[in-house]
């Protein structure tokens, strides 16, 4: 099992669904954890959860399409915490458009969260990490990164373009023992989707089972399954690995069903 003892880790967007899984997994490995969200009541939840385990926890809210608030949260785990070990950069706007008819604005704000976030929030932690002789970077993406979905062009777009920053920085940071990699996530089961389904694409609660019904294993993707290929790129177990990109889905991405 991975070993994250007494390591400090940022986890963005960790209020719930994928991050609070994150959180919670290396708060149970040993991490004291700043969780980031923008609603503080889901927040302050997942502090108590990392608590109950025994680890200490501070919620930081801020919305990440602000370059003053990213460098902000990364100050703040710092000071709180003396240092910073791992940044998860899991925060991500999933917006629906397709690129013939999204708007500009709104394809700005889904590159500000997804990309641009992620990059200065890496900038800010190679000062603090470099002084603790090392660090991870762990950036979540997807497997809409390759190609991506019609109705989720500027989303599949912005996780193609982490996973460049994903390899560039590997490449510039591995001698100050900085590892950054990525995760590309399928489908996965969180309350962010289920209302993304509702709110967005006015579907009730049968698109579950008609999407475990598409699913080799028989199941969607949890929280949890990202959280054990996150421990592992956090911990001394992938010290050598650097810019990797983990493809996290039940078909390889390019694959026909086989159904």
């Amino acid at each position: 099992m991975s070993n994250l003892a007494n390591k400090v880790a940022v986890v963005t967007g960790s209020t719930s669904g994928i991050g609070r899984g994150i959180a919670e997994h290396f708060a149970g490995l040993g991490s004291n954890i700043v969780v980031h969200g923008r609603d503080r009541a889901d927040g302050v939840e997942t502090v108590r959860r990392v608590k109950a385990v025994g680890r200490d926890a501070e919620y930081f809210d801020g919305d990440l399409t602000d370059e003053e608030v990213c460098r902000a949260l990364i100050r703040f785990a710092v000071e709180r915490f003396g240092g910073l070990d791992i940044l998860v950069n899991n925060a991500a706007d999933t917006g629906r458009g397709d690129l013939e008819h999204i708007a500009v604005a709104r394809w700005d704000t889904i590159m500000a969260v997804n990309l641009r976030a992620p990059f200065i929030l890496l900038q800010e932690s190679i000062a603090p990490m470099r002084a603790r002789g090392g660090g991870s970077v762990i950036n979540i993406g997807s497997v809409l990164a390759y190609v991506g979905e019609p109705k989720l062009g500027a989303y599949s777009v912005s996780k193609g373009g982490l996973m460049t920053l994903t390899k560039n920085a590997a490449s510039l940071l591995n001698r100050d023992r900085i590892r950054v990699n990525q995760i590309n996530v399928g489908w996965t089961l969180t309350e962010g989707e289920q209302r993304v389904k509702r709110e967005q694409e006015g579907k009730g609660e049968e698109w579950i089972a008609q999407a475990i019904a598409t699913r080799p294993f028989g199941r969607l993707l949890t929280p949890l399954d990202i959280a054990y290929a996150a421990a592992y790129f956090a911990s001394n177990e992938s010290e050598c690995v650097t810019g990797s990109v983990l493809d996290l889905e039940q078909y390889p991405p390019g694959a026909l069903s086989n159904s």
